[in-house]
């Protein structure tokens, strides 16, 4: 199961609408077979395995790292291949989380097929962690960013801009920006401040999608419009919403960078899964506030805080947090 896990992520595998999965065919203590799922229209790993076999798959064990689907979708049911090849025993890691494409468990077991499940269960649920819960909750894991004044200001009246967190804490966003898929501000951060969203100092193998979250048009010279990466539009204003729209799109962790709007919405809404605060040594006075209209206080259950040269991050789950 292990060289299944190993299959499954394998050159980076894609991440999007579709799971990683991979998947192994042992016949007389050999392998005989190995398939990797590389994305939504591309052969199941279940399918790749079997069509790499230099032999007959008749009395082989299929080990892969999700539960044989049992649906038709761009590609027919694994579960439906597997017994037409011969396979007496399948092997698998953790269940399919998805209605329409569970079952294929039952499936075998009715057709004679030996089935086994839970095997490194942990592992293979880790591996598509964000895809588990964007299949649950139908919106991506997502992860708010603030950077604060110790006195609540994201912006000074004062100055023309002001610069808030050092060099330590800036690494930090980076590493973030990194492990997601996509970085969202509002409109009016685009217009204000002409963000560039990118990893910087970080080596990744593709940039995160920009996405920008309200219907203000975006000037044809914006730094967001980069060609590094994708930029898309959600002018949709409910924040379950576009989500959706998001997670449709195969984003299945994003980080929320602003502005005090956008993060007052999403909050309200009960969206947020991950608080990230940076506290900078400095009081602004006169300035933009954080958050600008939460009806109600939000608790956080922190889970870290960190000293990140002058600055201070402080990690938290939103108490209230909804699904």
């Amino acid at each position: 199961m292990q060289a299944a896990l190993d299959a499954a992520v394998r050159d980076d595998a894609p991440r999007g609408v579709n799971p990683r999965v991979g998947c192994l065919l042992v016949k007389d203590s050999r392998v005989i077979g190995v398939g990797q799922h590389c994305g939504a229209g591309t052969p199941h790993a279940e399918i790749a395995a079997l069509s790499s076999c230099g032999e007959s798959p008749a009395g082989a064990t299929a080990v892969v790292t999700l539960e044989p689907c049992a649906h038709i979708g761009r590609t027919g049911p694994c579960a439906d291949a597997l017994i037409k090849s011969g396979i007496t025993r399948v092997v698998f890691a953790m269940a399919d989380p998805t209605p329409a494409a569970s079952g294929g468990a039952d499936r075998l077991r009715s057709a004679g097929v030996e089935v086994i499940d839970g095997v490194l269960e942990m592992e293979a649920e880790a591996i598509n962690a964000d895809w588990s819960f964007m299949k649950k909750h139908g919106r991506p894991y997502v992860i708010l960013k603030l950077a604060g004044s110790l006195d609540g200001k994201v912006d000074s009246s004062l100055a023309e801009r002001l610069i808030l967190t050092g060099p330590e804490a800036q690494s930090s966003v980076h590493r973030l920006r990194a492990e997601v898929d996509a970085i969202a501000v509002g409109s009016g951060t685009v217009m204000a401040d002409d963000p560039q969203l990118s990893v910087r100092g970080v080596e990744v193998t593709s940039q995160p999608v920009r996405v920008v979250l309200g219907s203000s048009p975006i000037p044809e010279g914006a730094r967001i419009r980069g060609v590094e990466s994708q930029m898309l539009v959600i002018g949709e204003k409910d924040p379950r919403l576009a989500l959706a729209q998001l997670a449709e799109r195969g984003i299945q962790r994003l980080l929320l960078e602003g502005g005090p709007t956008v993060a007052s919405a999403y909050l309200e809404a009960g969206v947020i899964d991950e608080v990230q605060w940076f506290v900078a040594p400095i009081l602004v006075g006169r300035g933009m506030a954080a958050l600008s209209g939460l009806s109600w206080p939000v608790a956080l259950d922190v889970t870290s805080v960190d000293l990140m040269g002058e600055d201070v991050r402080i990690i938290g789950v939103p108490a209230s947090r909804g699904a």
